[in-house]
Formats: C-alpha cells, sequence, structure tokens
C-alpha cells in the first residue's frame, strides 16, 4: 500500500510538473495572453507568395492524392464527414486558384457551398468542377464573386 501510495503522489507531481510548461510551436512565439506582433510587410507578402507557390500546389494536390488513396484503402467511401469533405474541397480550391479568398462549407448530402471572391471570371468558373473532383460531393453551390486584386 505504502508503495502504491508513493507510485500515486509521485506521479501528480510529476504530472503536475510537466502541465506547468506551455508548449509553443518556436521559439519567438508569444506567450499566452500576450498579443503578437504584426508582421512587416515584407514578411506577409513572403507567406503569401509560398502559399500561392507552385511547390505549395503540387503539395496540396498530393495531400488530396493521399486522402483519396486512404480512402480507396478503408473501402471506397463517398460518404464523408462534412469536416473532411470541407477540408478536402478547401485544399483543392486553394491549390488551383491562386489568390483567392475563399470559405467552404458542406453538409451531409454532398452539398458543398462555396463563398468569397476570386480575382476573375476565369477563377471563378473554376470552381465547381474543381470541388466536384473530390469523391463525396455531389452538388456545388458557389455564392464567390469576382473581386479583381487591388494594385
Amino acid at each position: 500500500m505504502k508503495k502504491l501510495t508513493s507510485f500515486l503522489i509521485g506521479s501528480i507531481l510529476l504530472f503536475s510538473a510537466a502541465c506547468d510548461n506551455t508548449a509553443k510551436t518556436s521559439v519567438n512565439a508569444p506567450e499566452p495572453g500576450e498579443v503578437p506582433a504584426t508582421p512587416a510587410a515584407q514578411t506577409t507578402q513572403a507567406a503569401k507568395e509560398d502559399a500561392q507557390s507552385e511547390v505549395r500546389r503540387r503539395q496540396l494536390n498530393a495531400d488530396i492524392r493521399a486522402r483519396e488513396e486512404r480512402n480507396l484503402a478503408t473501402g471506397d467511401r463517398t460518404d464523408r464527414a462534412t469536416g473532411d469533405l470541407a477540408s478536402e474541397v478547401r485544399s483543392k480550391l486553394e491549390a488551383n486558384i491562386p489568390g483567392g479568398q475563399l470559405t467552404v462549407n458542406s453538409a451531409k448530402d454532398g452539398t458543398v457551398t462555396v463563398s468569397g471572391t476570386v480575382n476573375n471570371q476565369e477563377q471563378l468558373a473554376k470552381i465547381e468542377p474543381l470541388a466536384k473532383e473530390i469523391k463525396g460531393v455531389k452538388n456545388v453551390i458557389v455564392k464567390a464573386t469576382v473581386l479583381p486584386p487591388k494594385s
């Protein structure tokens, strides 16, 4: 009984010490409750260019293919969870419509609603066919509009 009590007390102390240290993704990440500094315009532009690069598009498309292969391995389910369906469509649109500001919502029946803005009519026309490439998407409602980027 004494060994069990010592073990439990030691475990509680160890656990509380481990929980005291806040996890951060990097050394310069803000502390909890701290307001992060606004990034410099140069940093923001570099991040935007990286997000819209050809390498990023290939990564997103590879991720979509991997998800499809995983779904095929588990029985080719086309009745996906709504969050998974929205995530896959969002990745597909992000990879293929650079500069778009789009949000994606999905319903249990396979209906996907895409809202937001794109830079031109050509990008707007690509939304529905791209979304339908994702297995499980049965209907696409496009509520996006064309809003050319500000120069």
